[in-house]
């Protein structure tokens, strides 16, 4: 799927068609891959989820120039397409919701990493630390510079 060129000027209604389905086009396969990877953080599948990030980067990359070739063109449409702007802007609004519930789920799984982390680091530096008694006849609690440091791999 190419994108048309950024300096097109849509004449036609043909063309003004063209355009508006390219931009579904994209959109839709914009929508699939993002649900797919909503799914896939949901399951904890975190290394099928990355695996999908050139696919949509490439369909965001589409989405862009399409949408600015949208916006450069809105007279034309209007005149021309009317029918499908109408339907571009529901499903722009679909979208939206859809990678507002992305977006959540990709900061809920962002914090329960780093409390896995945190948590780690934590009994980390609580089993290194002397089980002693101090003079109070309490167990010394070890100073926040004594903590060990914690490798984390950025891999998935």
């Amino acid at each position: 799927m190419n994108a048309p060129s950024p300096a097109l000027q849509i004449e036609t209604a043909a063309e003004a068609e063209n355009l508006v389905r390219h931009l579904l086009a994209a959109m839709d396969a914009l929508v699939a891959t993002v649900e797919e990877e909503t799914a896939l953080v949901r399951a904890g599948k975190l290394r099928e989820a990355a695996a999908l990030e050139t696919t949509k980067n490439e369909l965001t990359r589409l989405y862009v120039a399409d949408a600015a070739q949208v916006k450069a063109n809105r007279p034309v449409l209007l005149r021309d397409v009317p029918d499908l702007l109408a339907l571009l802007r529901e499903r722009h609004d679909t979208f939206h919701a859809l990678l507002q519930i992305n977006l959540t789920v990709l900061a809920t799984a962002h914090a329960v990493s780093e409390g896995l982390i945190r948590g780690a680091a934590a009994e980390v530096a609580r089993k290194a630390a002397p089980q002693t008694y101090g003079m109070s006849g309490r167990t010394n609690v070890p100073p926040r510079g004594a903590a060990q440091p914690v490798s984390v791999s950025r891999t998935l």
